[in-house]
């Protein structure tokens, strides 16, 4: 059974948690990845920022720094410091262009939602970076609920029968 005959299996099936894994298991992690980024764009999900504290707060210590990374090296350090009130500035030592596992544990998801919605205003690709860095990690994208699986397995069908 092919990717795309998963997918219109798991649509039809009106269960998306339900059928997610065979969808990310059969799906090359950038065809999940550019789901989720259209999911995460959509009007019929929450705000980037709030998917993404959500996201925060169901990831292990390392995977928080490696979004929290994602975002840093989105932005770019010079933007840091306008970020959350510069939270992130103030996490890094000098020199520093990486938080570590101990360091992103200490936010909030909160917080980390005020980044990601700030990361979104200054650089909108973000979103891609971000949803790329959880489609290596698929198993979390179920804590965002029904609705976004769905959005996010129907554009990457979309995106398959585009070609």
């Amino acid at each position: 059974m092919g990717l795309l005959d998963i997918l219109q299996s798991a649509l039809t099936a009106n269960n998306p948690e339900q059928h997610f894994d065979n969808v990310a298991q059969a799906a090359p992690p950038g065809q999940l990845g550019a789901g989720l980024a259209d999911a995460m764009r959509s009007e019929q999900t929450p705000p980037f920022g709030d998917m993404v504290g959500k996201l925060f707060g169901q990831s292990n210590a390392g995977q928080q720094a490696g979004v929290l990374n994602q975002i840093i090296a989105s932005l770019g350090p010079a933007a840091l410091s306008g970020v959350a009130g510069g939270v992130l500035g103030k996490m890094l030592a000098p020199g520093q262009t990486q938080l570590t596992p101990d360091q992103a544990s200490q936010l909030s998801p909160a917080q980390v939602s005020d980044i990601a919605a700030h990361a979104q205003t200054v650089q909108p690709g973000v979103i891609d970076e971000v949803s790329q860095f959880y489609a290596q990690h698929s198993g979390l994208i179920k804590v965002l609920g029904g609705a976004a699986l769905a959005i996010t397995m129907a554009k990457m069908k979309e995106n398959a029968t585009r070609g």
